[in-house]
């Protein structure tokens, strides 16, 4: 009889392979914006992903993994969205085809100088594309939220995936960019950037030739 095939030991804190672990990666930024990942569990367990690196490198933030073929229960969701009587901006592009697919719209955005950084809550959809989109669908608090789009991002450090458009940025990037637009500059996001660069380094070194 054949001994069963051992697990690879994990990193305790990062929860990876200690192979791939990042918490060597790991900068800790104290961001002034509140930042909600909603992430599609089939992310957790992708090596490639960037949102546990970006969780753990920012004091606050939290990362809600849920299933994107399943809405989310509408009191949960409320609670992550409105808890602290927090404003939510939904970091997410322009949904042209809202109304043929029946969603509700989007409430309207305040303008950046009118935003307290304590009082917003960033959120984040870490998926795919397609993922992205069912998570929206399935949801009507999402589809409700205002929307925040990125300013002219710098083009995407992310080479390890494919992206579904040329200008698709990954969660990490994305987030990054978008607090550093929303907090006007305050903090610096440089150090947590060039972590992305190196795990992107590390992945790809990981490839088969």
């Amino acid at each position: 009889m054949l001994n069963p095939v051992e697990k690879r030991p994990l990193c305790q804190h990062c929860l990876r392979p200690l192979r791939t672990c990042i918490c060597s990666l790991v900068s800790i930024h104290d961001n002034r914006i509140e930042l909600l990942i909603l992430q599609d569990k089939a992310e957790a367990t992708n090596t490639k992903n960037t949102a546990g690196l970006l969780h753990m490198s920012l004091k606050n933030s939290q990362l809600y993994t849920c299933d994107a073929d399943e809405a989310i229960s509408p009191s949960r969701l409320n609670e992550l969205l409105f808890s602290g009587h927090k404003l939510p901006l939904l970091l997410y592009p322009p949904t042209i085809d809202a109304l043929a697919l029946g969603l509700e719209m989007p409430a309207q955005t305040p303008a950046i100088e009118q935003i307290t950084t304590d009082k917003v809550r960033l959120i984040v959809i870490d998926a795919t594309w397609r993922k992205s989109r069912k998570m929206i669908y399935l949801n009507y608090l999402l589809q409700r939220l205002p929307r925040i789009t990125l300013e002219n991002p710098p083009e995407s450090l992310y080479l390890i995936r494919k992206a579904d458009n040329k200008n698709q940025l990954s969660t990490l990037e994305a987030s990054c960019y978008a607090l550093q637009q929303l907090e006007q500059g305050r903090v610096d996001y440089t150090t947590l950037l060039a972590s992305m660069r190196e795990f992107v380094a590390r992945q790809t070194a990981f490839r088969p030739v």
